[in-house]
């Protein structure tokens, strides 16, 4: 799900006019949407509403909604129990059943934007499961990420006694739930997958972060400012490419607390580092890519082989379910730019939908929206939701129980 921090604290009245424009969108669907069922656009609008503010009240928020049970629901990959959590709607029977993967975030699971996204979905009737994908939490995109996702998947599918399941992958993880659908391993478990910020090819996007410029299918380049956490990433995953061999531990420690954003205890493990080290790790903290992008770019480049296997470029030709694609006109971390790329890669018919929005920051809703905005994502959302209930309903429910 993105950087850490980067979440928005709504003042009380922003959260009340927010409720006052999905109302009023409520109105205009009544009005010049009779071509789909109004109840199903309802519904869409207030899983949005409440992605956008767990806490928010009224008729629509409430609309359709019953309570959720949390529970562990741990998965076996590679012998080993993984971490999971279920959230169950209680008193729904044959609900649809979605798996919610995170992003690169070190919360993993407790991330409070994917439990609010998973608690609005499983309270608007969906089965949600949600892996944690712990090379992720580290902030590394691995083939292991892959396999997690699968089998996640088929846990579910097992668990809800659906004939496949859902994925929702946030950031990293969508692009990684496309090539999970693209293995013949896990494809048979996964029903239809939506990707959200996500990346077609990891070595552009690691790039993006040392030059502000990113390459689009058209050939045009867009230039934006990257988001500062990205070259902190770069370099924490290959901490011994721009460190020496003493310092290496103890420059990953305090890159790592940057990235939860704990800035003393980063600059407590900087301080021992060797002063070559410190004046290299100064630079991190001040953000200068402007002097640290050509090294970066240099050891992205040793490592495009290691990219390549957990970019969705050139691996999701064998793709052969529904695909829906959102992104944020002005995603920093990963540019829209990428899902463009996913669109163009994928093989034809499987899109059924893709958005760019101004609504969308990462992985998460944000700014002023238009009515047309807020349409737009209704419409993706109401899509989203009846492809849920078409290909994912277990033949028999049984949420007790697990491969």
């Amino acid at each position: 799900m993105g950087p850490a921090g980067d979440m928005d604290h709504k003042i009380s009245s922003a959260r009340k006019a927010a409720r006052v424009a999905w109302v009023a969108l409520v109105v205009a669907l009544l009005i010049a949407a009779a071509y789909r069922p109004v109840t199903h656009a309802l519904r869409a609008a207030s899983v949005l509403l409440t992605i956008q503010n767990p806490n928010a009240q009224g008729w629509l928020a409430h609309y359709g909604t019953n309570p959720v049970d949390v529970q562990d629901a741990p998965f076996t990959v590679n012998g080993l129990a993984n971490p999971a959590r279920l959230y169950v709607p209680r008193g729904v029977a044959n609900a649809p059943a979605i798996v919610i993967v995170h992003g690169v975030h070190h919360l993993g699971i407790d991330e409070p934007r994917l439990m609010g996204f998973a608690r609005a979905l499983a309270g608007h009737g969906f089965l949600v499961m949600t892996p944690l994908v712990a090379d992720m939490a580290d902030y590394r995109v691995t083939p292991q990420c892959i396999n997690v996702i699968g089998e996640a998947a088929h846990a579910l599918k097992v668990r809800s006694g659906a004939k496949r399941v859902g994925v929702l992958g946030l950031s990293f993880a969508g692009g990684l739930a496309l090539m999970a659908a693209d293995n013949p391993r896990y494809a048979p478990d996964i029903a239809w997958v939506a990707a959200v910020g996500a990346h077609d090819d990891l070595q552009r996007v690691l790039e993006f972060y040392a030059t502000n410029q990113i390459a689009a299918p058209d050939g045009t380049i867009k230039k934006m400012q990257a988001h500062e956490y990205g070259c902190l990433v770069v370099v924490y995953d290959h901490p011994e490419l721009f460190f020496a061999p003493q310092d290496v531990d103890e420059a990953r420690k305090a890159l790592r607390y940057q990235l939860w954003e704990d800035m003393a205890k980063a600059r407590a493990e900087a301080a021992k580092l060797s002063p070559e080290g410190q004046k290299k790790m100064d630079l991190l903290f001040d953000h200068r890519t402007d002097i640290l992008g050509p090294e970066i770019l240099a050891n992205i480049a040793k490592h495009s082989a290691e990219m390549a296997e957990v970019s969705p470029h050139g691996h999701v030709a064998n793709v052969r379910v529904p695909v829906f694609l959102l992104a944020g006109a002005a995603d920093n971390v990963i540019p829209p730019t990428e899902t463009l790329w996913l669109e163009r890669d994928l093989p034809p018919g499987t899109v059924r939908e893709c958005l760019i929005s101004p609504v969308v920051s990462h992985v998460e809703l944000e700014g002023k929206p238009t009515l047309k905005n807020r349409l737009e994502l209704v419409h993706f959302m109401t899509e989203l939701l009846n492809e849920a209930d078409r290909s994912s309903r277990p033949v028999v429910a049984d949420v007790s129980s697990a491969r």
